[in-house]
């Protein structure tokens, strides 16, 4: 940072001189911090404020930026401007760039032949070499949380005059975007108005793994569940923070199965382009030269512009991580180009659990979702007790890789990554023999002329294998005629045109219509003359050929599945659906699917060949789910990292559940004596948790009795026995009296009553009480008491009775 230091000392002088060499009225404002290049020191030019002739922009226009994610920045002259010359650089806010800790973020090169970071000043990004450009990009990665707002800025150097401004056209500011824990994010505001569609791959990478998540990682099962997600309009929601799980999430977030969630997906019709599927990960991390990252292609159009999806990390109780409603439209009708987001793990609300093996326990009632945050549990696995962020545990990273139909850009994309919609070449004849194994061909190295005059480009491939060693390998490079940057064969002048890209849709849904295609000037001559070739081709085309009233209005086609072999011939679909059933009611006799051969390279030629897979493995477990694997190998040598099949798969198995044991719960306290006096019983009690299962054992008794005495019942005095006679016999006349009227049918006119020795009158047994437990074990009781006390009757002889016993002993779990 010395060096640093002493060229903004000679930015500083440099401006100084170039003010006091134009004008000597105006005041030289104090140094903007910037890095500069010594050998511009010696240029004579002017600093010029407030023009617009020349733009900083951030892909998206974002005004907050979301911290180590990575934005796309463009310097762009408008027309017929150009510049030579530049510096890029970004400071936090208020910083002069004169200390390490002044810069903000990094860049990263994306053409070296157009950009380098300058040799003298590391965090400053210019030009390669000084000509001719209106355009030029690079990426910058957002500094980490914490270090508030940030400017980009830029000074830019046409011919003699410089412009090097600290607001306008070529500053940019943006703070960090602030995350509130559970919030739902921003929808789209404003209507796409891009044109044409766009197609993007979405590369996921997981790095949840024990060194970076330690606590309680789970070794043996830990997985990625299937990705599952789409393309979609503004008017579906796959998920979001603050609403609640549909059940295709729920059996995402709880079993990892996307099926139920393709189901939803597919039946949201018209407002869902593209269905955006990659497969499961056992386990959950490898390094990259062992495993490829995976990936899915998928489509985006105007009205379909948002990009959703989900994974699970396993095992969880209801855990996932993914994106909801991202706009990959831009503000200038464009696509975004790239976008790289580190995801942290959210709650689908549909389970309760808090570590990753905790039991399948449902959430009553359903909450909604939220991101995890470290303060969530003590026993979760990202705790921080002093509320720390949770690290990423994947990235996900969108790039752009087409552009099909009509374009309209407020401000163009690179035109060289646009899919023009062009003639296939005329295949050339190969005659590389069998027994040779290539790499792919190389990119074209540079023209070997740089004027207009005929020059050469090369390629080159290597030699992986040669299996029979009599026959030679030719072939390794290949050539090319070639002509300076600027030059073209269609005229003489430097007028240089990209390729046509794709046509646009037909103007018409059924019938004869219109369909246009454009192309961009690459390349203004210098001469400052106009390009006389023509932009726009406009075509006729047609769609639905029969427009009667059995008709069905249909979208285009989808794009093709991938081949269903590896290598060799396959087969690829497409499939399309019907916009607009026949408006007499009618089927539609539209095709709605398309079948078509597919040709991967020759199987022969796979340079990664392997034997077939294994067995599966026996199951881990000896009931109940467990894991099984499957292996295969190398049939000839590779190199590390040449080939990215997998060699191992894990996969859950299921056995015959485990036999679970009856549970009881611990005895109850044994009950009062069911007498008053003499031989009589108490009980105790005990509830059934859980009923044996899958063989398990069974329950034992639930209830126990045993025997009690409270004391000798008394018998009374001689007369007191003499009335007890009496007594018995009255009851033994009473009980023939009912036992007669009962053979008669009559009903009884004397109620059971019992007279004790001692001279008490009792009244008959009171009805049973209800149950104390409804399961699990409870007690009944029922009552007698002393209807008529005789003169000669002692105290003890005359008490209320008791009885008790035991009622639903069933189990509270059956």
């Amino acid at each position: 940072m010395r060096i640093c230091r002493f060229t903004l000392v000679v930015l500083c002088l440099f401006f100084s001189f170039v003010h006091n060499a134009l004008s000597s009225t105006d005041e030289l404002t104090k140094s903007d911090g910037y890095c500069s290049r010594i050998q511009r020191a010696q240029i004579q030019g002017t600093r010029r404020d407030g023009h617009h002739e020349f733009r900083l922009r951030i892909e998206g226009d974002p005004e907050n930026y979301q911290p180590g994610s990575t934005y796309r920045v463009s310097l762009l002259a408008s027309s017929p401007s150009f510049f030579r010359g530049f510096i890029l650089i970004a400071l936090k806010e208020g910083r002069g760039g004169v200390r390490d800790d002044d810069y903000a973020g990094s860049f990263q090169i994306i053409d070296e032949d157009d950009t380098q970071f300058m040799s003298n000043c590391a965090p400053a990004v210019t030009e390669s070499t000084p000509r001719r450009r209106t355009r030029i990009q690079v990426f910058w990665t957002a500094p980490p949380s914490g270090s508030g707002c940030v400017t980009l800025k830029a000074s830019i150097v046409q011919k003699k005059i410089i412009y090097f401004q600290d607001e306008g056209s070529l500053t940019k500011r943006m703070c960090e975007q602030e995350h509130v824990a559970g919030a739902s994010p921003s929808r789209p505001q404003q209507e796409c108005c891009a044109c044409g569609t766009a197609k993007y791959r979405l590369t996921f990478f997981g790095n949840w793994s024990e060194q970076v998540h330690p606590k309680d990682y789970p070794r043996r099962a830990n997985h990625w569940s299937a990705l599952i997600g789409a393309s979609h309009s503004r008017n579906y929601v796959l998920w979001e923070y603050g609403g609640f799980a549909s059940e295709g999430v729920r059996q995402v977030a709880e079993l990892g199965s996307p099926v139920k969630m393709e189901e939803e997906i597919r039946q949201k019709g018209d407002d869902v382009l593209t269905v955006i599927k990659t497969k499961a990960q056992w386990p959950a991390w490898q390094p990259l030269n062992i495993r490829a990252a995976p990936s899915a292609e998928f489509s985006v159009d105007r009205t379909r512009h948002l990009m959703s999806f989900l994974t699970m990390l396993g095992p969880s109780p209801d855990w996932n991580v993914g994106l909801s409603a991202e706009d990959l439209c831009t503000k200038e009708c464009g696509w975004v180009q790239r976008m790289t987001q580190d995801l942290i793990p959210w709650d689908a609300g549909t389970d309760s659990g808090v570590t990753y093996e905790s039991p399948n326990k449902p959430m009553l009632p359903q909450e909604r979702i939220r991101p995890l945050t470290s303060l969530d549990h003590p026993q979760s696995p990202f705790y921080d007790p002093e509320g720390g962020p949770i690290a990423p545990v994947a990235r996900v990273v969108v790039e752009r890789i087409a552009r099909k139909g009509e374009q309209c850009n407020i401000v163009p994309d690179t035109v060289d990554d646009i899919v023009a919609d062009i003639a296939p070449e005329e295949p050339k004849e190969d005659d590389t023999p069998e027994t040779c194994i290539y790499s792919n061909w190389s990119p074209w190295s540079a023209c070997s002329s740089s004027s207009c005059d005929k020059g050469r480009r090369m390629r080159q491939r290597m030699l992986k294998a040669q299996l029979d060693l009599s026959v030679p390998c030719p072939h390794t490079q290949d050539f090319q005629p070639c002509m300076g940057p600027g030059c073209s064969n269609e005229e003489s002048s430097t007028c240089m045109m990209s390729e046509w890209i794709s046509w646009s849709p037909c103007s018409a849904t059924c019938g004869m219509g219109m369909r246009s295609r454009e192309r961009y000037v690459k390349q203004f001559p210098e001469d400052g003359s106009v390009c006389t070739l023509p932009t726009e081709e406009i075509d006729k085309c047609t769609v639905n050929e029969d427009c009667t009233p059995g008709s069905c209005v249909v979208t285009e086609w989808g794009e093709w599945e991938p081949c269903s072999a590896t290598c060799g011939m396959g087969m690829k679909r497409r499939q399309r659906m019907v916009k607009m059933p026949p408006s007499d009611g009618s089927l539609c006799r539209a095709q709605l699917e398309e079948v078509d051969k597919c040709m991967m390279p020759e199987c022969h030629s796979i340079p990664c060949m392997l034997s077939p897979w294994s067995e599966w493995s026996g199951c881990s477990a000896t009931c109940g789910m467990g894991m099984r694997t499957r292996q295969r190998m190398f049939k000839s040598p590779v190199q590390p990292g040449e080939c990215d099949d997998e060699l191992e798969q894990l996969e859950k198995c299921m056995l015959p559940e485990c036999p679970s044991d009856c549970m009881l719960s611990e005895w109850s306290e044994w009950s009062e004596c069911n007498k008053s006096c003499g031989k009589g019983h108490t009980i105790r009690t005990r509830m059934i948790k859980l009923e044996p299962q899958f063989g398990g054992a069974p329950c034992p008794e639930t209830v126990q009795r045993k025997k009690c005495k409270i004391r000798k019942c008394t018998g009374g005095s001689r007369v007191g026995k003499k009335q007890k006679q009496k007594q018995q016999q009255q009851q033994q006349q009473r009980a023939n009296v009912r036992g007669e009227e009962r053979r008669r049918g009559k009903p009884s006119r004397h109620p059971l009553v019992e007279e004790p020795a001692g001279g008490c009158k009792m009244r008959p047994w009171s009805s049973w009480t209800e149950c104390s437990k409804s399961c699990g074990g409870g007690i009944q009781e029922r009552f007698m008491t002393s209807k008529k006390r005789a003169k000669t009757a002692q105290n003890n002889a005359c008490k209320d009775r008791k009885e008790i016993r035991a009622c639903n002993v069933q189990s509270c779990y059956s």
